[in-house]
């Protein structure tokens, strides 16, 4: 499925062919994410992926950035995590060059003007806003403060306004100059296209040169924040969020977990959304999800309810957790959860941006990097003893946290309602 070579002081690069394709698609990942930032920097990663498409050495602004991908029907954007900054670009098969050197331009050659870094902190401060004013976006920043606390695992990745206003230009180019090298990097590239091609366009784009990889600090003992964090906000949905630590990510129950997840909340089928709306109506959205990084990981509930129905909502949710360290997952709803997974996983390696993210955030961030056959493998093993087991470990009561916003009258003891039932 995947074909890997790892260029002498430059990228790792790993190619996955999908023969008869008539799209490319590159992710280059960068090890540099907000993980590695002291609190005195906090936000340079993200900042400094915002000025990646200000201008390059080959692309001297934004609009030649955009234009030389979206100019041939293509597409492309950049996202930063804590743990690495991914860039991707899709494109039609014959613009692959194209795409590769893009991406090369971007991380190794942006020309990180003064002028530029002056104009695109309104921009960033903007973002911060428009999440501080977005709810749901709000209680996720409230959650991760709730789970990990105020250290970099917990912050938000964009950083706050008063902190980008004081950050040095002097600070986002150390970023740059340590991290932000072609050894530090892995390129994976999915489409009908040979391994040695991948590899002669990504040498010739990204170069050589290595760099300070960059530590972080290890993640705190979970959960690290308060155990529940109120937002008032005048709106007229509540925004709910309440998690449990679980695994790191490449644990031996990583599988296990993801059945778990996909049992519990992860698609219209799931206990959340089957039994939290569809049967007494209390969220329009709920749903699960799993979090997870190099030495702690976490399992998240999210809903929207009416305000007035958050204590309903809470205790309904917490049933379904309950629930599932209570029984075993019976026999029927075990196999639609695995057909659930290993259907979506199937179908996402038809689209070669998913393909190379698949095999590319595999190669940066997991200890090894699975083809479709093995993860599919790994799936079918998980048993309904193995999703007690794992349930029973992680739903505890001390592990509980949430985060809840909503208007102010309806934010008093929502605290005596995060308990487990009996």
């Amino acid at each position: 499925m995947f074909q890997r070579t790892v260029l002498p002081d430059g990228p790792r690069v790993i190619s996955a062919r999908l023969a008869g394709s008539r799209s490319v698609s590159i992710a280059a990942y960068v090890l540099a994410g907000s993980r590695q930032e002291t609190q005195a920097e906090a936000g340079v990663a993200h900042f400094m992926e915002h000025l990646t498409f200000k201008g390059t050495d080959a692309y001297p602004t934004s609009r030649a950035i955009s234009e030389a991908i979206e100019g041939v029907g293509g597409s492309a954007n950049a996202a930063t995590d804590r743990e690495s900054t991914v860039y991707w670009a899709r494109v039609p098969l014959r613009r692959a060059a194209t795409a590769v050197q893009v991406a090369g331009e971007l991380i190794v050659r942006p020309t990180l003007r003064d002028a530029d870094i002056d104009q695109e902190r309104t921009v960033i401060i903007e973002e911060i806003r428009s999440y501080l004013d977005d709810p749901a976006e709000y209680a996720q920043m409230l959650m991760a403060q709730a789970m990990f606390g105020e250290g970099a695992l917990g912050r938000e990745i964009c950083g706050d306004e008063a902190g980008i206003r004081a950050l040095p230009a002097s600070a986002i180019r150390e970023f740059w100059e340590a991290r932000y090298r072609p050894a530090n990097t892995v390129v994976a590239i999915a489409g009908d296209i040979a391994h040695e091609e991948a590899v002669a366009l990504v040498a010739d784009a990204f170069g050589s040169g290595t760099g300070a990889l960059g530590g972080f600090a290890p993640a705190p003992s979970l959960p690290a924040g308060s155990r529940v964090l109120l937002g008032k906000r005048a709106t007229s949905q509540a925004q709910l969020a309440i998690g449990l630590p679980a695994f790191r990510r490449d644990h031996p129950d990583t599988w296990t977990l993801s059945v778990l997840n996909a049992v519990l909340g992860d698609g219209m089928s799931s206990r959340l959304f089957l039994g939290v709306r569809e049967e007494k109506g209390l969220a329009y959205d709920v749903s699960s999800g799993l979090v997870e990084y190099a030495d702690a990981g976490a399992l998240e509930i999210s809903a929207g309810v009416d305000p007035a129905r958050l204590p309903a909502a809470i205790e309904a949710i917490l049933a379904e957790l309950a629930r599932m360290a209570q029984d075993p997952v019976p026999a029927e709803e075990l196999a639609k959860a695995k057909a659930y997974i290993s259907g979506g996983l199937e179908l996402r390696m038809d689209d070669t941006r998913h393909l190379a993210s698949w095999v590319g955030g595999q190669e940066a961030l997991h200890d090894q990097v699975l083809n479709l056959d093995e993860a599919l493998a790994a799936v079918e093993t998980v048993t309904s003893e193995q999703i007690l087991r794992v349930a029973r470990e992680i739903v505890v009561d001390d592990g509980l946290r949430m985060a809840v916003v909503a208007p102010a009258k309806h934010l008093r003891s929502l605290d005596r309602h995060l308990r487990l039932p009996r």
